[in-house]
């Protein structure tokens, strides 16, 4: 069961990419970015009185997750809003090898053959995925692309951080206590940006302007939050799994990026989201 909640998952976290890209379209980062934590802890905050405190010993590991999580927001929010979501979707599709290997080393999983199958397949594509944003001029020197970099790596580390948060096998939290406490931390942290940074130079960078876009981030991140960690609450879930099958999202946002934001060279990664696809396929035959 735990794979059709990744699926799941993945299809609304395609929508949140898409979404946030709209939102940003020459828009400030840092209020976007700090609308979509308060609408989020608005949502989880019921769960805030269901599932109490819990004490800080808990509370610190939740901390921890608010400050990695956002900081991978934050360089991901900058590099969405500059680079073509065609390329960004694909280029954080590479996220999950990161969590794979680091969930053989760190938490002893293993795969069995069609997982492997589909693991390796999606290694290709996403490599190939990323030379199809070189070839759009979007080289890794680019401060966008290293802003990016960043946003995959740090997102990396917290998808290997929830299941040591969350698994059985170690520390057990509710997931609903972790995603209503650390949405609030977020928007705490955010409104202390916004306040401290972001406001005394907003008249010399980039403009803030509502869109309808906006609320859209946060209803589909928080529906894809909450399957994600569900998913990775039931203890067969193997996160490297679940995170390479979340990161199918990009076949959303391609979508997106194609018929909605007519983004260019689409011809030329129709071979790059074929093997992703082949690769879902062999990672949910394995997973049955």
């Amino acid at each position: 069961m735990w794979w059709l909640l990744a699926f799941g998952s993945a299809a609304l976290l395609g929508g949140y990419d898409s979404f946030k890209k709209m939102a940003l379209k020459d828009n400030a980062v840092i209020p976007v970015l700090l609308l979509n934590t308060l609408l989020c802890s608005l949502i989880f905050s019921p769960w805030l009185f269901r599932t109490g405190f819990g004490g800080w010993a808990d509370q610190q590991y939740i901390l921890a997750k608010s400050v990695l999580v956002l900081s991978s927001w934050m360089a991901g929010y900058v590099a969405m809003k500059h680079l073509p979501l065609t390329i960004v979707g694909p280029i954080n599709a590479t996220r999950p090898v990161l969590v794979l290997v680091g969930a053989i080393f760190l938490f002893g999983e293993q795969l069995n053959l069609l997982q492997w199958a589909g693991v390796l397949i999606a290694m290709v594509a996403y490599f190939l995925m990323r030379l199809s944003g070189q070839k759009e001029g979007y080289k890794r020197g680019n401060k966008w692309m290293v802003c990016l970099i960043l946003a995959v790596l740090l997102g990396a580390a917290s998808g290997l951080y929830d299941k040591y948060l969350m698994s059985p096998e170690y520390l057990g939290l509710d997931r609903m206590r972790v995603l209503s406490w650390y949405s609030l931390y977020q928007a705490l942290i955010m409104t202390v940006l916004a306040l401290f940074v972001w406001l005394p130079r907003r008249a010399s960078t980039t403009p803030f302007h509502w869109s309808r876009a906006i609320p859209f981030i946060s209803i589909f991140l928080c529906g894809a939050d909450f399957l994600y960690m569900k998913a990775l609450s039931q203890p067969d879930a193997l996160i490297a799994v679940v995170s390479m099958i979340r990161r199918g999202s990009v076949l959303v946002s391609f979508g997106i990026g194609a018929l909605v934001l007519k983004e260019k060279n689409l011809k030329a990664k129709a071979l790059d989201l074929g093997l992703l696809l082949l690769s879902m396929l062999l990672l949910y035959l394995g997973s049955r």
